[in-house]
């Protein structure tokens, strides 16, 4: 059961093929490694610099529960129910705006930060009558007419003025800075895919996103091993044993027919031989990905698609195969997207988002992998391989998706120094890829998962996967 393969456009015809392959125990972590104080403190460092170089006097922050990840990353805290407004002036502590229910929370966070409570924050039918007007508390930071404001929220737009904070916020600001002033959206200070703070990583970030995602792919991994007929979707869930970091989105498996929806959540449904199949598991810093079919072998599929091997998961292997081996630091985000029109790009696939994406403390940050794309990749960087045909026909699809990052030698050295079991880890995973995989990687490349490529199509028999080795 194979499919030729030409390595990265050269003339070298490799074939992949479904294999018996032994998946290593790559081991698991102690503990989470923590980030320091100092970090945070030069990450506000950094943001000051990148306000003063766009113009800004301030930088305002905005955080939900589902959008916290910029406010997380710039000072360790995240609103819980509530949301939460950070302002960042020149100079100074910071202030951190919360409600009823997030002062002390805030006020334990890494970065040193004043807590100033704003009720309108709190939740409906809460208590507020014991904070300033939104007005007074942004002009007493400093915010007036004349003043230039950057929000920072969850996504950029074409327009600067497009922002994604509530009315509340922007229509206060505007009303302060009045007609001399401007108020902008600022996220790409945060996100912007070619040197946005947060899509370039620390090591002690790399390595927290590291443990992150052996939590994801352990997890994921325990239920390919574990996945049997007659279980319930909800009892198959656990098998990926959440140990209660947050969740990067919400979390998704599947069978049957509603496996085609992708997105859906786990129900009390019993998973039946021959179903269609997905799971994805995502906490900060990681998500994995897998899909395929609840069989044994070919010969429990639908007659007219028992070439699924051939047809679907062998090209799709290559594909993500060669995109891996041309991963490194300095190329472009147009090279990687070409690899995978050429290889996928027949409607059949159906190949529609970006072939890959960034990953931080939220599952996509921002993408540099697009048509055309000139970004080019840095170390630092953090990765989704993240290619999901959505055929529409009886193939259903076919799955791989895992993190992955690149880093140079001297970040590597630093890693290496300063997280040695973690490092081992890698390099074993790296091992495994080249050796047994047959997939060839640049150094630069450090996979996170401990699933590593390891894309098995019969999920009855987790024990054989496809692969590009002799």
């Amino acid at each position: 059961m194979v499919a030729s393969k030409l390595l990265n456009g050269g003339s070298r015809v490799l074939k992949a093929r479904l294999a018996e392959i032994g998946l290593p125990d790559f081991g698991m972590p102690e503990a989470r490694p923590e980030l320091p104080p100092s970090t945070y403190a030069l990450r506000l460092d950094r943001l000051r610099e990148r306000a003063e170089r766009g113009g800004y006097d301030h930088l305002v922050v905005y955080a939900d529960r589902e959008h916290s990840a910029g406010l997380a990353y710039l000072t360790g805290f995240d609103p819980r129910f509530e949301e939460a407004v950070l302002v960042v002036g020149p100079t100074g502590v910071p202030a951190i705006l919360v409600g009823n229910e997030c002062r002390e929370m805030a006020a334990q966070a890494p970065l040193a930060m004043r807590t100033v409570l704003f009720q309108d924050l709190s939740l409906p039918g809460q208590p507020r009558d014991r904070s300033a007007p939104l007005a007074e508390i942004l002009a007493d930071e400093g915010i007036r007419a004349g003043s230039r404001v950057g929000i920072v929220g969850w996504k950029t737009y074409a327009r600067p003025e497009a922002i994604d904070a509530p009315s509340f916020l922007v229509d206060e600001l505007r009303r302060l800075t009045g007609s001399g002033g401007a108020v902008e959206n600022a996220t790409g200070i945060l996100i912007d895919a070619a040197d946005g703070l947060r899509v370039v990583n620390e090591v002690e970030q790399l390595a927290a996103l590291e443990y992150a995602a052996c939590q994801t792919s352990d997890g994921v991994r325990r239920l390919l091993l574990g996945l049997k007929p007659g279980m319930t979707e909800s009892e198959a869930v656990r098998l990926l044993n959440w140990n209660g970091m947050p969740l990067s989105c919400h979390l998704m498996l599947s069978a049957g027919e509603r496996a085609t929806l992708g997105l859906a959540s786990p129900g009390d449904r019993p998973i039946r031989r021959g179903d269609r199949f997905t799971v994805a598991f995502g906490v900060w810093g990681a998500l994995n990905c897998r899909a395929g079919f609840v069989v044994a072998d070919e010969g429990e599929l639908p007659a007219g698609i028992r070439d699924y091997v051939g047809r679907l998961v062998g090209p799709y292997f290559e594909a993500i195969a060669e995109w891996y081996g041309a991963l490194h630091v300095g190329q472009t985000g147009g090279a990687l997207y070409d690899i995978v029109e050429r290889r996928l790009g027949d409607p059949f696939f159906g190949v529609a988002l970006n072939p890959g994406h960034q990953i931080q403390l939220d599952e996509w940050v921002n993408s540099p992998i697009s048509r055309g794309s000139r970004t080019e990749l840095r170390s630092g960087m953090a990765f989704q391989v993240d290619v999901i045909p959505a055929t529409g026909t009886e193939y259903f699809t076919t799955n791989i998706e895992d993190g992955v990052a690149i880093a140079d030698g001297s970040l590597r050295d630093a890693f290496a120094a300063a997280y040695p079991a973690a490092w081992n880890r890698i390099v074993a995973r790296r091992d495994f890829m080249n050796n047994t995989l047959g997939i060839e990687l640049h150094p630069d490349v450090l996979p996170f998962s401990n699933i590593p490529a390891y894309l098995p199509p019969f999920l009855l028999r987790p024990d054989r996967a496809m692969t590009l080795a002799d």
